[in-house]
């Protein structure tokens, strides 16, 4: 079982590197949701692409509306 080192380091286990397909040198994102479970996800260049083509722009807002909006709903 992995334990946290006085770094708060992890080493992977190799076979869930290898079902995740994640390498010596590659990038992970690590997200952490309200119960606490952390998801580590390997970056793979390109993935997002076109993923916002559809999303049209509400040009009404401006871009200090929309970050006020967004700090608004985090308090």
């Amino acid at each position: 079982m992995p334990k946290i080192t006085s770094k708060r380091q992890i080493t992977l286990p190799i076979d869930q590197c290898a079902i995740a397909e994640i390498n010596i040198g590659d990038e992970v994102n690590c997200f952490v949701d309200r119960q606490g479970i952390i998801s580590i996800v390997k970056k793979s260049k390109g993935i997002a692409s076109g993923f916002l083509k559809n999303i049209k722009a509400d040009k009404s807002i401006s871009d200090e509306e929309s970050l006020e909006d967004v700090l608004s709903v985090r308090n």
